[in-house]
């Protein structure tokens, strides 16, 4: 337990929190229109989207409910090795308590124990406290997007060795 929250495994009976989650989270950083994760199939069943080889996803919970998530899959057209962080939202009641670096920690963590030797991952403009705290983690910008996610209304680029 962390500043009064746990991260654990993402269940099932998560599901529904989660994606109210990621569709709240989204519109107020300008990411609702297309080309942005909030419309990928797997919103609404995180659980078995990362029920696969090299995937997991964790949910951060604090007084008994789940206030965000985030997780890390094989980048989707990348090369062997590679891995995305994904789908990684704070409800605001969450922010500001430590709460990401901590689960950037176990995501990265557990990324190396399931074999990846890199980390890339998309944002866009605006989420700044995201992009600080990828920065502080050691992830490097770059100029343009790898694999093929489908997210074109990402702008910022992000690269980690593991």
């Amino acid at each position: 337990m962390t500043d009064g929250f746990t991260l654990r495994p993402i269940t099932p009976a998560d599901d529904a929190a989660v994606a109210g989650i990621i569709r709240t989270v989204m519109p107020e950083f300008g990411a609702s229109g297309p080309g942005f994760a909030i419309h990928d199939p797997e919103v609404d069943g995180m659980c078995a989207a990362y029920d696969r080889p090299g995937a997991a996803y964790f949910v951060v919970e604090a007084g008994g409910r789940v206030l965000g998530g985030g997780g890390v899959a094989p980048l989707d057209g990348g090369p062997d090795g590679m891995c995305e962080l994904r789908k990684m939202y704070f409800l605001p009641e969450l922010r500001g308590r430590g709460a990401g670096a901590a689960l950037m920690a176990r995501c990265l963590d557990e990324a190396r124990r399931l074999g990846h030797r890199q980390c890339y991952l998309e944002t866009l403009r605006g989420m700044d406290a995201a992009q600080k705290l990828y920065e502080r983690t050691g992830f490097r910008r770059l100029d343009g997007p790898m694999g093929a996610t489908g997210h074109f209304g990402c702008n910022r680029f992000y690269l980690l060795d593991l």
